[in-house]
């Protein structure tokens, strides 16, 4: 039996609209799914061991840094960057990653900053190297954050495990300058800036009485600008170490990654007025 021009009209109207309305969820789903993702961060790598990772104390954990200042998680996820940074170990606490980045927004209000805690407490510089495991856990991170925004540069704070051998020691800057070459290759940025700082001037022999070689890492430290541009190194002299005379303090380490900030600007305004 044919159907009323009306029935037919209203079903052609209902199906119109569901599939209309379909439309519009399935649009709904992929924009919020979309949100979750950042884009545009200008990210920065943090490599090392334990300075690196932080090992000061905190009094409050988990609290967002600051609205446009993300991190990377051990699950490789974007979220709002809180103390601790690192994840290393469970000590991991207070860094110099927070007041570098707070630093760093502070310069760019309007930038989306994003940063990559790689540094693992205890580790050599050895592998750190092209080729070795935390270079390469490094790199497989940094893919993943290259995917929501360009890397602006790397942080470097290592050395105190290189300093119990006098050879290590002595041939740390030119390990370290290969090292940075192949992360900028890899990276894809010739002229990546890259910032190292120096070990704590409150370093001493071991509690053998067996000599700590950190005043010849940080000679070693010093050259690096000189065997690869586009690089800084950062005075840590006169920060203070907790009570362990290893690790540096809380406030040391703010002021220490302020330090860092200030020599990354410095390297990314050389860079733009070199490319005039």
């Amino acid at each position: 039996m044919t159907q009323p021009p009306v029935l037919i009209s209203l079903r052609h109207f209902c199906l119109t609209s569901l599939k209309a309305f379909a439309a519009l969820l399935f649009a709904g789903v992929l924009t919020a799914a979309a949100a979750d993702e950042p884009q545009n961060l200008q990210i920065y790598v943090l490599l090392g061991q334990s300075n690196m990772a932080g090992r000061g104390q905190l009094e409050k954990t988990r609290e967002p840094l600051h609205p446009k200042i993300l991190m990377l998680t051990r699950e490789e996820r974007w979220e709002p960057a809180s103390e601790p940074l690192h994840f290393d170990k469970s000590i991991a606490g207070a860094g110099l990653g927070a007041s570098f980045a707070l630093r760093m927004a502070a310069a760019e209000p309007q930038a989306l900053i994003g940063l990559v805690p790689c540094a693992v407490g205890g580790t050599p510089l050895s592998r750190w190297q092209k080729g070795e495991d935390l270079y390469e856990q490094a790199m497989k991170r940094i893919r993943t954050a290259q995917k929501a925004g360009v890397v602006r540069g790397v942080l470097w704070h290592q050395g105190e495990n290189d300093a119990l051998d006098v050879q290590k020691a002595e041939s740390y800057g030119r390990r370290l300058a290969k090292m940075v070459g192949d992360l900028r290759q890899d990276i894809g940025n010739s002229e990546l800036p890259f910032v190292a700082g120096t070990l704590g001037d409150f370093l001493s022999d071991d509690a053998s009485g067996n000599p700590y070689h950190w005043r010849t890492v940080n000679a070693q430290l010093q050259l690096l600008p000189g065997l690869t541009a586009g690089t800084a190194i950062v005075d840590a002299g006169g920060l203070q170490p907790k009570s362990d005379g290893v690790h540096f303090d809380t406030p040391s380490l703010r002021t220490l990654g302020e330090r860092y900030a200030a020599a990354m600007l410095k390297l990314q305004q050389a860079k733009v007025e070199n490319s005039r």
